[in-house]
């Protein structure tokens, strides 16, 4: 088997070492022989430093795309390694510098530990759940316009306060009196509250189903406040566009979505 070493650079670590060796997942069938110690290091795709990236990240990553033809399956292989090993030295990075203890990290952290666990149970329920008939089907899209018919793919701006509960409507009310999210930031600058920002695109079916109504409803440029156990937190609505879906292409997120609200109830 032919082994490379090559040394790459990237701009969060100019000076980081990785060794790459290739190996793709044809690799490691066809050295279907050899022994457990060799199929281990067979595994590697890359080493970052001390870490490794390994075959089985970038299958994970590869099998979230849709299916790809043969003729491009290695060049994506490629790709994702590639972002694999840039990622890996943005994470070592932040780990120098104690990033990963920040309370907000910890926070996002522990939400995306939570979804991950919550979509796997409700994956697990919708396997065993009995398939909708074409008219369930047809019913529950013509229902949720805004999942489907209506879609909409949203653009917003985040605004994390940290501040105190009974100070929470004032900053409701100068929200609400701002002519633009700027103006608001303006005024935030000016309170000694500390506040984050973060920008996101979210299509319909990814935000909670609770609020898909909520957000359907709301214009561009408009705001949605919510209070939070530690302070609250501003989505501007910045920008929208409408994709909607048919209800053929519906049918297996109708399935997921029908899976939810039993499990819910």
């Amino acid at each position: 088997m032919l082994h490379l070493n090559a040394l790459f650079t990237r701009p969060v670590a100019r000076a980081a070492t990785v060794t790459a060796l290739v190996v793709a997942a044809l690799a490691l069938t066809a050295c279907g022989n050899r022994s457990n110690k060799d199929a281990a290091a067979l595994q590697t795709a890359a080493k970052v430093n001390k870490e490794e990236i390994t075959v089985h990240q970038i299958n994970f990553v590869l099998s979230q795309q849709r299916a790809l033809p043969p003729a491009q399956a290695a060049s994506a292989g490629k790709l994702v390694l590639e972002r694999l090993i840039d990622q890996e030295l943005a994470v070592q990075k932040a780990s120098d510098q104690k990033l990963d203890r920040e309370p907000r990290v910890v926070q996002a952290l522990e939400a995306a530990r939570r979804e991950i666990i919550a979509r796997a149970y409700l994956d697990k329920i919708a396997q065993g759940a009995p398939k909708p008939t074409p008219a369930e089907v047809k019913a529950y899209y013509e229902a949720h316009p805004a999942l489907f018919a209506r879609r909409r793919v949203y653009t917003f701006q985040e605004v994390a306060v940290a501040v105190p509960a009974d100070q929470a409507a004032t900053v409701r009310a100068k929200l609400d009196q701002a002519k633009d999210l700027n103006e608001f930031i303006a005024w935030l600058k000016t309170t000694g509250y500390r506040y984050g920002m973060n920008e996101a695109t979210r299509a319909a079916e990814q935000l909670p189903l609770g609020v898909v109504d909520k957000f359907a409803a709301m214009k561009d440029g408009e705001s949605f406040f919510t209070v939070t156990p530690n302070g609250a937190t501003v989505l501007y609505l910045a920008s929208s566009r409408m994709e909607p879906v048919d209800v053929q292409r519906a049918g297996p997120a109708i399935e997921q979505f029908r899976s939810t609200s039993a499990s819910a109830s």
